[in-house]
């Protein structure tokens, strides 16, 4: 009876994979269209597979489809979730708020903060990365859309905030990233055009050097190489605006299982499962 029992499950989660796979298949053959449209080839686009409320086995369903960049949303759910998972080669990349009281956890687990929105944060953040002895690859995430429901520096703020950024020894800006709002293509595609725009600016009026320790940052004449934009819905749209890293959770993982309840200090802002780069849907 428990072997029968076993047998089914390990073919449920065979069964899984597959899906998995085909749907890893048919989201890398949408990137690769609309990087061609881009005029850029598909190698040019990370894909970011979003594990928030994914069950291990989902992401390791992920990782055998070939999945080695992976983001999460919350410092606790990845501290409980990578160690447990202990998959060779992955990358792990913060891309939901990070609180200030969290920073001394976050700084050594993930390769890249995607989430920097103050200048208190990047303060936090500085001296743990000295602490560590690492130069903390991060993205300035901008409230492109200036959405009052969503965080992130607004954009007539972002060229100070980038200068700031800058100046921290420790901290490696290699780029931006923005949360669209919810719409058609005539709301989003003008946010995603702006952030490329604000980029270019950014490279003239605050050219970086070096990328710090993280090879995902490409090697563009200026700095700012990352444009993290676009998920589930609009992700296509994104990469023809010129994103360069991409955020997906849904359409490879499904719809994600409700969180179990949170203690007040783990408690996510007030934004929604849309905010702070959280790609619930």
């Amino acid at each position: 009876m428990h072997d029968e029992q076993g047998a089914i499950a390990a073919s449920a989660s065979a069964s899984d994979a597959d899906t998995l796979a085909a749907r890893l298949a048919r989201v890398r053959e949408r990137i690769a269209a609309a990087a061609a449209r881009s005029g850029r080839p598909a190698a040019a686009i990370t894909l970011l597979a979003v594990t928030k409320n994914v069950p291990a086995e989902g992401v390791r369903a992920a990782y055998a489809a070939g999945m080695r960049d992976f983001g999460e949303n919350r410092v606790q759910e990845a501290l409980r979730k990578i160690p447990e998972l202990h998959l060779p080669d992955a990358r792990w990349e913060l891309i939901g708020h990070l609180q200030t009281n969290k920073v001394r956890e976050a700084a050594p687990l993930f390769a890249r903060i995607q989430s920097v929105d103050s200048l208190r944060l990047m303060e936090r953040l500085d001296a743990q990365a000295a602490a560590l002895g690492r130069r903390l690859p991060v993205l300035l995430e901008v409230n492109a859309g200036e959405e009052a429901s969503k965080l992130g520096i607004r954009p007539g703020e972002a060229l100070d905030a980038a200068r700031a950024l800058a100046g921290f020894a420790h901290l490696a800006p290699q780029g931006l990233m923005t949360v669209a709002p919810i719409g058609n293509e005539e709301v989003v595609r003008p946010v995603f055009r702006r952030m490329r725009e604000l980029r270019d600016m950014l490279r003239r009026a605050v050219p970086l050097s070096g990328d710090g320790e993280d090879d995902h940052a490409g090697a563009g004449e200026g700095g700012w190489d990352v444009l993290s934009m676009g998920m589930s819905d609009d992700y296509e749209l994104a990469i023809e605006e010129g994103a360069t890293l991409v955020r997906i959770g849904r359409v490879l993982f499904g719809p994600r299982p409700a969180p179990a309840a949170r203690a007040p200090a783990e408690a996510a802002p007030a934004e929604s499962e849309e905010g702070a780069a959280d790609e619930g849907g």
